[in-house]
């Protein structure tokens, strides 16, 4: 027999499968002998008041074994030689794309113009070591996008967009952790992530699909209205050769949130885009014992059960939002930069998330209206201008410009800075003073406020470290709401955050498969 219980229990009762088979138990009157197996359905930490609780929801299977495995699987087929779709980015959007499309019957061939996920690591270790950053491979661009060496955080607001728990499955069907399923913030770690992605790609190929990499788009083929392929070319021909490589077949467009040359030559080629709003801001670090102590109301911090603490702030500030994101604990703050002359930091968590600083993006929302003129592209030069800004006080490397947190808010200069975990290193800088008024004071702001609400907050022992630009795309690239199909351009499926329609991974899953069955939709058309 199965049952079905929400428990509440304390941190060290949960953390222990045994000590969770009894408290069963004794609660519910079970011989704790014939419990043969427990299923965690739902995972949550109450950390409200001062004692700390688990909330769980778990089935209980007594004198008997699950017969089916704890994640949903998904049949994958061959489609060698079924019509094919040109899926352009590996990031989650284009692969939930192509598996979605092996499960339509349709074949996938996909061009990603970075790095695979192995090769591509070595490309991340080398900023650090040279302070140049490879405009092809990096931490954007290459296999498994923005989001594969940088946390794989897996939670969404996004609920009414589509099926969040297929996503999941997926994953722990090519490897992920099912506590992923459970856990309230689902996260795999960037230590387990790429592992995840490189599976997902063997799908693809095992199922008669392609993966070219380091082959990137130059411009789409047109026929009228309608988009019939894509021109590409390799890397190793990008300064050598014109020569082209043509496929063929109707395109999702899944390049990511920072693949500035997409939206110039959509912009240039008269294809409908609109500037979109993003946020902006800094990394936030702090002593990761600190923000345990903090959220846990502890001096001893997190304990021994305890994961490393989260936390999330959100607050208005002359009515525009500020708060934290993509809040990694126990993580560590990376060089995010696309290209020479420019600095943009991000973060990441190893799975275990047991790094002695934690981080968060702070950010303030900006408006397309915030920027003065009607190009399209006005967003995307306000963050390219504040990259490079930030480049130049960075010493013109990845060496990032970076301020105590309570000096910013006094607008006083550090003139040391705490240690951090941003390998390619700090130099202390007046924030304050040369990044725009419209993020500055409502910063300054937004901290007065998280720090009347979270005692100790606010400290000098946290560290701000410029600039945080890629949140989201600063383009929205337009397309019907019933087909996702652009609005004028036939066969062109504007896809993930790279088209401003997602927010992260799970998100950017989502519209992947969304943009893959409306494209199979068109397909069996006939058009």
């Amino acid at each position: 027999m199965t049952y079905e219980y929400d428990l509440r229990v304390l941190p060290q009762v949960a953390a222990n499968e045994q000590s969770l088979r009894q408290y069963i138990a004794e609660e519910k009157g079970i011989d704790v002998r014939t419990i043969t197996h427990l299923r965690i359905l739902r995972r949550s930490i109450d950390a409200r008041q001062r004692t700390i609780y688990v909330n769980l929801k778990v089935r209980v299977y007594v004198n008997e074994m699950p017969e089916d495995n704890a994640y949903r699987q998904t049949d994958y087929l061959d489609v060698s030689g079924r019509p094919q779709v040109i899926v352009v980015g590996e990031g989650p959007g284009g692969l939930f794309a192509s598996l979605k499309l092996i499960e339509l019957g349709f074949r996938p061939v996909v061009l990603e113009r970075g790095k695979d996920v192995h090769e591509r690591k070595k490309d991340l270790s080398m900023i650090t070591k040279t302070q140049q950053v490879d405009g092809e491979s990096n931490y954007c661009f290459g296999e498994g996008g923005a989001g594969a060496y940088s946390d794989g955080k897996l939670y969404t607001r996004s609920k009414k967009r589509g099926d969040i728990e297929k996503i999941l499955n997926v994953f722990c069907q090519h490897g992920a952790s099912t506590n992923i399923l459970a856990d309230a913030h689902p996260h795999i770690g960037t230590d387990k992530l790429p592992r995840v992605i490189e599976n997902m790609r063997n799908t693809i190929l095992r199922c008669g699909g392609e993966v070219h990499f380091q082959t990137k788009m130059t411009r789409l083929l047109l026929e009228g209205d309608t988009v019939v392929g894509v021109e590409a070319v390799t890397n190793s021909q990008l300064s050598t050769s014109n020569t082209q490589l043509t496929f063929r077949g109707p395109v999702i467009l899944a390049t990511g949130h920072s693949a500035r040359d997409v939206y110039r030559y959509l912009a240039d080629a008269k294809i409908e885009i609109e500037a979109k709003g993003i946020a902006v801001g800094v990394r936030l670090e702090h002593p990761s014992m600190l923000i345990d102590q903090i959220q846990y109301h502890n001096k001893q911090g997190r304990g021994k059960y305890l994961p490393a603490a989260e936390y999330s702030f959100v607050t208005q500030v002359d009515g525009r939002g500020v708060y934290s994101f993509c809040m990694c604990p126990g993580g560590f703050v990376i060089p995010a930069a696309t290209d020479k002359e420019q600095i943009v930091v991000n973060g990441m968590s190893p799975s275990n998330r047991g790094g002695q600083w934690s981080n968060s993006g702070m950010v303030v929302e900006v408006r397309a209206e915030d920027i003065q003129g009607t190009d399209v592209l006005r967003v995307m030069a306000f963050q390219q201008q504040l990259e490079h800004d930030c480049w130049q006080q960075g010493n013109r490397k990845q060496t990032a410009p970076a301020q105590r947190m309570a000096d910013f808010v006094n607008k006083r200069l550090s003139y040391d800075l705490p240690k951090s975990s941003y390998a390619p290193g700090l130099i202390s800088s007046p924030l304050h003073f040369w990044m725009p008024e419209i993020i500055t004071k409502r910063l300054q702001e937004g901290f007065k406020y998280f720090g009347k609400h979270a005692h100790g907050f606010l400290t000098n022992e946290a560290v701000m470290i410029g600039v945080e630009t890629r949140t989201s795309s600063p383009v929205r690239i337009i397309r019907d709401k019933e087909t996702l199909m652009h609005i004028r351009v036939k066969g062109l499926f504007p896809c993930g955050e790279g088209a401003g329609y997602a927010g992260g991974i799970v998100s950017a899953g989502v519209d992947g498969e969304r943009c893959a069955e409306m494209c199979a939709e068109y397909m069996k058309k006939g058009a």
